[in-house]
């Protein structure tokens, strides 16, 4: 098994690094309530998805 002869540097390490960021969720918004959702998700404000109700809410 191959073993690396010298040590890499920071900046080599770093340059490799340079993709591993976290990015943002993507988030859409449910058609029925216009709230911020996963998408296929339960809308967890109305608990609508793909236009039924999944999970009962009251209305307040």
């Amino acid at each position: 098994m191959g073993l690396p002869k010298r040590r890499h540097s920071n900046a080599r390490t770093r340059k490799r690094r340079a993709h591993d960021a976290l990015s943002l969720p993507a988030v859409g918004f449910c058609p029925h309530c216009r709230e911020r959702m996963l998408p296929h998700r339960v809308c967890p404000n109305c608990g609508h998805y793909r236009g039924r109700e999944v999970i009962k809410r009251e209305e307040t």
